[in-house]
């Protein structure tokens, strides 16, 4: 199964509603931080504290399901849709959910960065209780782009006249009572939910960058839901009484970003050199803990994109130094390869947030070095990946990217290939990959069309996949009914109730 559901849901007695547990507080612990009210910078958090919500969800195998809109319909000529909205919703300020204020949140969400501004949406209004949406032409994955956190639907009183959010005002089991930005918020049960109430009445999200901290906070009893360990606290954790480590696949992959319009990088054969000299299983196996290399850029669990017909990346780096040198690299004096009075020196820029980062740059400098290559090691924040791509400066990125912003990776591969974004291909260009992407987003294709985009990545590498991901979790024995979803959109948070 995708997932592990720690406890039944058949549990009789609502703890969560004695006096005694009313008196307590669920605490949920990560590294990342609470940068402010917009979705786009900490909208996943909101989603996934059950504070802010969607017009459709999707399961925790993928599936679309209804949210805010009970179902959706379509056009015959697939240029309008249609969104029903659940009746009886109500935003945190008393006001309800209509269709006039669901069409207003998503038309600004279109407006802002986000895979909705890049469907060819003409336009967004609200008729009746339904959102309707005008297209341009027809957008097969319209409803699963609904689904990413950055079009959560805020109330109106949330927006400031140009757009920005300046308060998280949402419809959500849970609202916010305080934020203490950028590391901790405190939510409690909204009692105008629409759906069956949260069990617990409050809970915090705090978040921690040391791994050791967290694993130390969850060891101790301050946190009963912890994500995001380092492997060594994992293996530690695991050893002991009162706490469950529950793992799970994701289709989040480690790639290195290769700006191919450098005068080095440009080079194909430099590119396959670089990908030969990647020993993937290992890196995955002593800093991830589990074999996870990734032979193409999208893991098995995507079963309709993970291609069974391209040929595997693979580690090899004797052809690595062939190809090198066949491009006319030769060693120096000190072992690292030069051309025309040029060292092969590259610098990788990555950034700490992710514990497992700087110890997979460090193995990956020292790969690189055993075919001649100098990789200098820049650890920053990660804001400055997209920055340098878009001023030109970076050269190669070390990061993790989720291909789950929707249920199908098919929105990341619109936003970051075709042509190229903040987190995908720089310098590239490939147009029948870009025509392939759109021809699927259209409806048109099927599996040969998604194998040779896959293809078209693996022969080309823009990106050079490193590892695929498992997310992990710790989660106390005084908590039952949470769980780890594969594509990170929920902790289960308002179907936790305490265990005693």
């Amino acid at each position: 199964m995708l997932f592990r559901l720690l406890a039944s849901s058949a549990v009789a007695v609502l703890l969560g509603t004695s006096a005694f547990a009313q008196e307590r507080v669920l605490d949920v612990v990560s590294p990342f931080e609470l940068k402010g009210p917009e979705p786009g910078v900490s909208g996943y958090i909101y989603l996934q504290m059950d504070v802010i919500e969607t017009l459709v969800n999707s399961d925790l195998e993928g599936n679309l399901v209804p949210g805010l809109a009970t179902e959706w319909t379509t056009s015959g000529d697939g240029l309008e849709w249609r969104f029903l909205l659940r009746d009886g919703v109500t935003f945190h300020d008393g006001t309800p959910l209509d269709a006039a204020a669901a069409a207003h949140a998503l038309s600004v969400a279109q407006g802002k960065p986000g895979l909705l501004a890049t469907a060819p949406i003409t336009r967004i209004e609200g008729q009746g209780n339904e959102v309707v949406f005008h297209l341009a032409e027809p957008f097969e994955p319209l409803a699963a782009f609904l689904t990413e956190y950055r079009n959560m639907i805020y109330a109106p009183a949330a927006y400031a006249a140009d757009g920005a959010i300046t308060e998280v005002i949402g419809t959500g089991a849970y609202k916010i009572t305080k934020i203490e930005a950028p590391l901790r918020m405190e939510v409690e049960r909204f009692e105008g939910y629409w759906g069956e109430p949260a069990h617990i009445a409050n809970a915090t999200y705090q978040s921690v960058g040391r791994a050791e901290t967290r694993a130390l906070m969850a060891e101790s009893g301050e946190a009963e839901y912890v994500v995001n360990l380092d492997p060594a606290s994992v293996a530690r954790l695991a050893e002991l009484d009162g706490l469950d480590v529950y793992s799970v696949s994701i289709p989040r992959a480690m790639l290195i970003k290769a700006n191919t319009a450098h005068p080095v990088l440009s080079d194909l054969d430099v590119r396959r050199a670089l990908s030969l000299a990647l020993d993937r299983d290992g890196l995955a196996s002593a800093v991830l803990r589990y074999r996870a290399g990734a032979d193409q850029i999208l893991p098995p669990l995507l079963s309709d994109w993970h291609s069974e017909h391209v040929q595997p990346l693979r580690y090899d780096p004797d052809e690595a130094i062939s190809l090198l040198a066949e491009a006319g690299w030769v060693p120096g004096d000190d072992g690292i390869l030069v051309r025309e009075g040029q060292r092969l020196s590259l610098t990788l820029t990555s950034y700490p947030d992710r514990p497992e980062m700087p110890l997979s740059a460090a193995v990956i400098q020292q790969m690189f070095a055993e075919i001649g290559v100098e990789l200098t090691i820049d650890l920053t924040n990660s804001s400055e990946i997209p920055v340098r791509h878009h001023d030109g400066t970076l050269e190669l990125a070390l990061f993790a990217r989720n291909f789950a912003l929707t249920p199908s990776p098919l929105g990341t591969f619109l936003t970051d290939y075709a042509p190229n974004g903040d987190w995908g291909a720089m310098g590239w260009d490939n147009p029948e990959f870009v025509d392939l992407i759109r021809d699927l987003a259209r409806g048109r294709g099927g599996q040969s069309e998604r194998d040779r985009a896959i293809e078209i990545l693996q022969t080309e590498l823009p990106v050079l996949p490193v590892a695929w991901y498992q997310q992990t979790a710790v989660i106390s024995h005084a908590i039952t009914g949470a769980v780890l979803d594969p594509f990170e959109r929920t902790i289960g948070l308002k179907y936790i109730r305490w265990a005693e």
